[in-house]
């Protein structure tokens, strides 16, 4: 029996490749894309281990040229959704007993394949699938991911260390158990990182899940599913299952098995689970743990020292990267007035060197919107926009989703500080600003603060470090991750642990320690070595 006591060492964050001209991942990606796009393949549903096929099926195609079919996919049903449930519980009998270090090893031989053998095909299926270009799909399918898989196995080192004291007479000790069930993660379509945490967090603390991929992701995630079968991860402890998210998410909440709910998505899918779940409460073991990363209506605000260059550059990469379809991402910013005639000329700037288009074409800062729903609902808030009497459009403005769903960057600027595009969460790439006088900073920074029910993320800038801590201070609820100078995306695991409050979530911090721990159920164990003897008190004999 080996009965060391091992600790992880911290991990490196994975190194970011450049993917230059004639560099061997760019030959080796590219030559990925062509063998994906030229053969389609067939995504089952993978249920205890074992891969099934049903009668309901549906097509996977390509954001940017829609009329190309990269696969086809089977969807579940009820019976299909109980048979995942099942696997997930007969799994956890053995899973959740597993020594903690042989779960972290099947973890950190997924972040290898991921690193080298499937590195081209995660980025492929990310970029094919999901839209991203060659930067994007690297800092996320590849990169984010194999952080989460390594800062995970370290994370859950230094959480076990955590025990109680003992004293005379006793031993006390802190076991770490896994859920008492399953957990039903949903995983969006924006993050094949997040795919992957959602179902590996859990796991990695002993247990088992039942998953529903988003059905504008399942290339890569069924990727991520092959790729953790591959390191080693025994039948049932994960079950991917394509389909309807009101069947499965009605059949999985029904089970008394129910232990917890990982969640990114909308707000009001992640509102309707919680309904749910409360209406069913006394029919569950135990409370079900629900974590949830919700929407976010993120933030630049302007102080008017800031530099207008660096304002002006990081709102159009914090709100058009991946086409604004980021949690995270930028989609309201405050200007003061003496600075606004400076950042507008630098954003229009930006606007038109800017190219969108198919994300084979290495050129193309802009891809497409993920799908014909996102591109119909970005438009009509432009459209909205266009026939304001207090809004002015000055980039972008138009649409086309007859080759694919491209939208353009679209830049609106407002006179009213509560118009529409500035409170309602749009998940694409628009971005609106409100010009503020500069004797008005205070009522702006409250403005900023009580105009949107979210609080994911937001930035500052400013060149007046006191200005900026002052700003940091009253805007401590707006963002669970607040940035100085710098755009308010890309947080990386191990150095910003991600997550928001108010509407935006629950706050778990994915990429820390704080999501790890919500998936055990600790049980304090005290062993008294001399037992009582007698049932008076020490001054009853006297």
């Amino acid at each position: 029996m080996n009965n060391a006591i091992y600790n992880f060492p911290l991990p490196d964050n994975e190194l970011v490749l450049g993917y230059k001209k004639d560099s061997p991942e760019r030959e080796q990606l590219e030559k990925e894309i062509q063998r994906q796009l030229l053969n389609p393949i067939e995504i089952p549903l993978i249920i205890g281990g074992v891969e099934v096929r049903t009668a309901q099926t549906g097509q996977v195609r390509m954001p940017h040229q829609h009329s190309h079919i990269l696969a086809t996919y089977f969807k579940a049903g009820e019976k299909e959704v109980q048979m995942a449930i099942d696997a997930a519980m007969v799994a956890h009998r053995v899973w959740s007993d597993l020594s903690w270090t042989v779960r972290a090893s099947i973890l950190l031989k997924a972040a290898e394949l991921i690193s080298g053998k499937y590195r081209a095909v995660m980025n492929a299926a990310t970029m094919l699938g999901q839209s991203k270009n060659i930067f994007q799909a690297e800092i996320d399918s590849v990169c984010e991911t194999i952080d989460f898989l390594k800062f995970n196995a370290y994370f859950i080192s230094q959480i076990y260390e955590m025990q109680p004291r003992s004293a005379y007479n006793q031993l006390n000790k802190m076991e770490f158990r896994p859920l008492e069930g399953f957990v039903f993660t949903v995983s969006p379509f924006n993050f094949t990182s997040i795919a992957s945490n959602l179902n590996m967090a859990p796991v990695m603390m002993g247990n088992t899940t039942v998953w529903k991929p988003a059905t504008t992701a399942l290339l890569s995630n069924y990727y991520l599913m092959k790729i953790f079968q591959e390191a080693g991860l025994p039948d049932g402890v994960i079950n991917f299952i394509p389909g309807s998210g009101a069947l499965i998410g009605k059949v999985a909440l029904a089970s008394p098995d129910l232990a917890g709910i990982h969640f990114t998505g909308s707000n009001a899918t992640f509102n309707h689970l919680w309904k749910q779940v409360a209406l069913q409460l006394p029919h569950y073991k135990s409370y079900p743990r629900l974590i949830g990363e919700t929407g976010g209506k993120n933030f630049i605000f302007v102080h008017p020292t800031a530099d207008a260059k660096e304002v002006a550059v990081n709102a159009y990469r914090g709100a058009f990267e991946y086409q604004g379809q980021k949690c995270s991402a930028v989609s309201r910013m405050y200007v003061p007035l003496s600075l606004w005639p400076e950042v507008k000329s630098e954003l229009i700037r930006i606007s038109s060197d800017a190219s969108m288009g198919n994300v084979t074409d290495t050129g193309n800062f802009i891809n497409a919107v993920i799908d014909e729903g996102s591109f119909d609902n970005c438009m009509s808030y432009i459209s909205y926009a266009i026939t304001s009497d207090d809004a002015e459009i000055i980039a972008g403005g138009h649409g086309d989703k007859s080759i694919g769903y491209f939208v353009e960057p679209t830049i609106i600027v407002t006179t009213n500080p509560k118009f529409k595009s500035m409170e309602e969460e749009i998940f694409g790439p628009v971005l609106t600003l409100y010009v503020y006088d500069d004797d008005k900073l205070q009522e702006t920074i409250e403005l900023c603060n009580t105009t949107s029910p979210y609080g994911l993320t937001g930035a500052v800038f400013s060149r007046d470090r006191v200005a900026a801590s002052y700003m940091c201070e009253q805007l401590r609820y707006a963002a669970g991750n607040f940035y100085i100078n710098d755009k308010p995306t890309g947080a990386i695991v191990g150095l910003q642990p991600f997550g928001g409050s108010r509407a935006s979530g629950t706050n778990d911090k994915a990429g820390g320690e704080f999501n790890l721990i919500r998936w055990v159920s600790p049980r304090t164990i005290k062993e008294t070595f001399q037992p009582a003897t007698e049932y008076r008190y020490g001054y009853m004999m006297e």
